[in-house]
């Protein structure tokens, strides 16, 4: 048997002769607002699914931007005049690294989005487009530079600034999630956060199968196969989260300085990694940069690879991202 994922994704089966695995086992759960499932190839060992899946939930409750008890909820509805507030190191670290993103896209990937953010509701019933004057209103409470962290202290220029982990929390709790799982002694998972998936080891001798999946197609249709062990794959795309409106789609992810969903020419970015963090911060800010700037980005980066899928259905591979595709 094979194990294998989709990228935004799904797990396909893995090839290969190699040593016997364990039955697999699995366990799912909606967090996060989406559907996390971890599975076990090399353990029958149903406590540290459930620990992984705990773990996760701990995560979701300091860095989810609606969950009134975390402490990003607690951030963002500060006392007025309130500039310095402790967080956890775990919290601290999660916003230092998106600034570090902030930092690296120019502010087109933008952690202090929220007062935009907050303005689209992407998972209602029937969407409707944000008033204008509201987004007008809220652009000029957007600036990454407004934010800085002091040890565990997150410090704020100002009291509109808010932020949103959204676009880096995914990758940053899959992390920890495959330390806990390296720690239980498991050499062999894969770990899927609504699409981020991350690799532990692979499937015995071979490597995991990961498809990447074709844009507003069915999950289970593919422009393509990566082949990898021990990594990350995470996409951002314009048919993940989206509606229509009067022949225009809007999807979730953001132009700050528009308040508008970017028009670039893109609709997907896959992101290989060894870390998911940088995934899930990386396919949003390649996105956001669009193909030229982002395939740059990712160029100038070690331990990075990119695929790019123009509105014209075309794929841009970054330098050596060939070495993850697997031989048609």
């Amino acid at each position: 048997m094979a194990a294998a994922v989709l990228v935004c994704a799904s797990v396909l089966a893995a090839g290969g002769c190699g040593r016997r695995q364990a039955e697999p086992v699995s366990r799912s759960d909606f967090l996060l607002n989406t559907f996390v499932t971890v599975t076990l190839y090399d353990s029958e060992d149903e406590a540290i699914l459930d620990g992984c899946l705990e773990l996760c939930s701990h995560y979701e409750d300091l860095l989810s931007r609606t969950k009134e008890d975390s402490e990003i909820f607690r951030l963002n509805h500060r006392e007025p005049g309130t500039r310095e507030m402790e967080v956890s190191a775990e919290t601290a670290e999660v916003i230092e690294r998106g600034l570090y993103y902030s930092r690296l896209s120019g502010g087109a990937f933008d952690i202090t989005v929220e007062p935009l953010s907050s303005l689209w509701d992407f998972t209602a019933a029937e969407p409707e487009l944000p008033d204008p004057e509201m987004i007008r209103e809220n652009l000029p409470k957007v600036g990454y530079e407004r934010v800085s962290v002091s040890g565990n202290t997150i410090v704020f220029a100002d009291d509109e600034t808010r932020i949103d982990l959204g676009a880096i929390a995914k990758g940053y709790i899959a992390d920890k999630m495959k330390e806990y799982l390296l720690e239980q002694g498991v050499e062999s998972a894969i770990i899927n956060l609504g699409g981020n998936v991350l690799c532990v080891g692979g499937y015995g001798e071979e490597p995991f199968r990961i498809g990447i999946q074709r844009p507003y197609a069915d999950r289970s249709e593919t422009v393509g196969v990566l082949e990898i062990r021990d990594l990350s794959a995470v996409s951002s795309g314009v048919y993940e989260r989206h509606f229509e409106k009067d022949g225009v789609n809007y999807h979730h992810i953001l132009d700050p300085k528009t308040g508008y969903p970017y028009e670039n020419g893109l609709t997907a970015v896959t992101i290989v990694s060894e870390k998911s963090v940088d995934g899930d911060g990386l396919s949003t800010t390649c996105f956001s940069l669009g193909l030229e700037r982002g395939m740059e980005l990712v160029n100038s980066l070690e331990h990075v690879w990119a695929v790019f899928i123009t509105d014209d259905g075309e794929l841009h591979y970054s330098d050596g991202m060939e070495q993850w595709l697997a031989r048609q």
